[in-house]
């Protein structure tokens, strides 16, 4: 009886390796430089070893991954490269949501949110803008009447109040709340972020946008580079704050502080932001240090009720036996 055999493959398998690192091979990078380096024990990391950028070691008899040079190339080449990408306004936008955070605020940025407005308000110009339009022109007539120069009453200008009306989606730079679980407590705020005098001007002509604002949060400020405009030349509803110097490294300033108004956060509101992901900073550690301390735990079996240790570990001994 003849056997068939199988013919013997001379070459040696190998595993193939990705010839540039995808946006999860960066991701992963990253989280084991900012951890302890516990493996995960995926297909993830399967590729991460295979590739050269992490190496497995054992320290203290644990088995831990630890970035090779070329992994710690890999991702000082990707910050560069968000570095570069990173506008003017997103550096700013930057800078305020690490110094909201830093102050123990809840912050989302670019938010894409449903507020309720009402329709355009008419517009009240200055009294020496109407002024013009009384003037008779040569070979003009139908000049304004008298009753149009007067201006409406100050309280009515410039107000934030929503009339009934439609709904608009509100797009804050920066939206935080106070991290409380006291709903009255909560105290939402808009900061918006201007780098050129057109764009913060165009923005205020937009009453319908500040009062979409004024629908999410009690207070709204705008954050602009100092000297790009004066605190009187915005609404005093608004708040302004201005950095100084270098966008990365300049300090902040507010200028003038908000008009605060009560405000209550629909469940709508409620229900964006929990499907949203705050923002953290970068330099922020996305995963708990998970290096145990020198000896047990206070209440493991090797520790008395006063958490000293009852019995040592002979340095070197990975079953906690002494020779």
């Amino acid at each position: 009886m003849n056997l068939y055999t199988y013919p013997v493959i001379a070459s040696t398998l190998t595993t193939p390796i990705p010839p540039t690192p995808k946006r999860q091979h960066l991701t992963r990078l990253l989280k084991i430089w900012r951890s302890d380096g516990w493996p995960s024990k995926d297909a993830l990391e399967i590729e991460l070893l295979v590739a050269g950028w992490v190496h497995a070691v054992t320290e203290d008899c644990h088995e831990k991954l630890r970035l090779s040079e070329s992994g710690l190339a890999l991702i000082a080449a990707s910050r560069q490269r968000n570095q570069r990408a990173l506008s003017t306004h997103d550096r700013l936008a930057e800078r305020v949501a690490g110094h909201l955070h830093d102050a123990g605020r809840v912050v989302w940025r670019e938010l894409s949110l449903r507020a309720k407005v009402g329709p355009e308000p008419e517009i009240t110009f200055p009294l020496k803008a109407l002024d013009l339009f009384n003037q008779e022109m040569e070979g003009y007539t139908d000049a304004p009447s008298a009753s149009l120069a007067t201006p409406a009453p100050i309280e009515a200008a410039g107000t934030f109040e929503p009339t009934v009306g439609g709904w608009r989606m509100a797009r804050p730079d920066v939206f935080s709340v106070r991290n409380t679980s006291v709903e009255a407590y909560l105290h939402p705020v808009v900061h918006e972020i201007k780098v050129s005098r057109a764009d913060l001007f165009s923005d205020l002509r937009h009453a319908a946008k500040r009062a979409s604002y004024q629908w999410l949060c009690c207070e709204c400020h705008y954050v602009f580079p100092a000297g790009m405009a004066q605190p009187d030349e915005l609404p005093l509803e608004l708040g302004v704050w201005v950095i100084h110097g270098d966008i990365d490294t300049g300090r902040l300033e507010q200028l003038r502080p908000a008009r605060h108004s009560s405000c209550t956060l629909p469940f709508p509101v409620w229900l964006s932001l929990a499907k949203a992901t705050a923002w953290q900073p970068e330099r922020e550690s996305r995963q708990v240090h998970l290096g145990q301390p020198e000896g047990p735990l206070p209440g493991s079996p090797n520790t008395s009720d006063s958490g000293v240790l009852s019995a040592s570990v002979a340095p070197g001994d990975c079953d906690g036996h002494a020779d």
